[in-house]
């Protein structure tokens, strides 16, 4: 009986230990996965918060109601070219020129408490993390706008994914790693305005036989053009000459420029210098020309010229003049 008793008291101690183990094991499993963060993933999430940039300083944010997200980057980071698939844009975190930082404050904040000089007193910061070391990933692409009528698209701005990868935000408990933090999307405008202000007067060169269609500050040209096309032939109805835009026969040509543009510009034995080109597009080879020749008068001709399908092109963007685009009138004469 004594033995028996002995016996139950030595299980209940040991179960009252292990319980006391298992307790303290808790709590210390508790204790190290606070210290990994006590916000997760799902905390620190801006996605779907619009991008806002500063004017006076290099830092563009996020805010959501007590906080916030800061990206300070030069503004010439963010190219206007669009990335090449699987090779995105790459920037170290240094904490000098390119810095993150997550804040929170005891109210909430407006773009005021971002970028004044002198941001206001309320609300202020209760803690922040800052990224001691990770990698910036821009993905670059273009933003267009489609006309349904002619099915034409124009570059209206483009769009800059930023991710953060191997992100370590060092904090008041320790730090905190992201494999993968979305920053979220950031656009810019063009940097120039692409006008095709062109009236419907075409120009021929006597000597190098090119096309023209200017304005004071563009101008749409056609080298080496097929001597086919502008034939002082009346052309059957609805049967036009036309030939393929190519990168060198046909090749067609959208500058813009940063000075004001003449005539003399284009049929000068050799390119002028001035006025600059500030932006130059060429034709992706498959367009088409064409050409329908009617009587003018009782020596002349006037050939109406049309694009048909042309893609222009710059680096690795690009937009569609249209299904048809009219170049423009030439007259001739015999």
């Amino acid at each position: 009986m004594l033995l028996e008793q002995i016996k139950n008291s030595t299980f209940v101690g040991n179960s009252i230990k292990m319980k006391r183990f298992l307790g303290l094991l808790v709590c210390a499993l508790a204790f190290n996965s606070c210290d990994d963060g006590d916000l997760t993933m799902e905390k620190i999430n801006f996605e779907d918060v619009d991008t806002q940039s500063c004017t006076t300083n290099d830092i563009i944010y996020k805010l959501k109601e007590k906080e916030a997200l800061l990206l300070e980057i030069p503004k010439n980071s963010f190219v206007n070219e669009p990335t090449v698939p699987g090779t995105p844009t790459i920037i170290n975190i240094d904490n000098a020129n390119f810095r993150v930082v997550y804040r929170f404050y005891n109210g909430t904040i407006a773009s005021e408490n971002i970028c004044n000089t002198i941001p206001p007193a309320l609300p202020y910061v209760t803690d922040q993390w800052t990224a001691s070391s990770g990698k910036i990933q821009i993905i670059t692409t273009t933003v267009k706008s489609t006309n349904t009528t002619d099915n034409s698209t124009r570059i209206t701005g483009y769009n800059h994914n930023i991710v953060f990868k191997n992100i370590t935000f060092d904090k008041t408990s320790g730090t905190q790693v992201y494999t993968t933090f979305p920053f979220g999307d950031y656009t810019t405008q063009p940097t120039n305005a692409l006008p095709f202000g062109f009236e419907q007067k075409v120009v021929q060169c006597p000597s190098s036989k090119l096309l023209y269609n200017r304005t004071s500050n563009e101008g749409l040209t056609i080298e080496n053009i097929d001597p086919a096309l502008i034939v002082n032939t009346e052309t059957t109805l609805n049967k036009p000459r036309t030939a393929t835009i190519g990168s060198i026969n046909n090749r067609l040509t959208y500058r813009l420029f940063s000075g004001l543009l003449t005539d003399d510009y284009f049929c000068s034995a050799t390119v002028p210098a001035l006025p600059a080109i500030s932006e130059e597009w060429n034709a992706v080879s498959g367009g088409i020309i064409e050409v329908t020749t009617t009587k003018n008068g009782t020596t002349a001709y006037k050939h109406t010229i049309v694009l048909k399908n042309v893609v222009l092109k710059k680096g690795n963007s690009d937009f569609k003049l249209g299904d048809s685009f009219p170049y423009g009138d030439l007259t001739t004469s015999n």
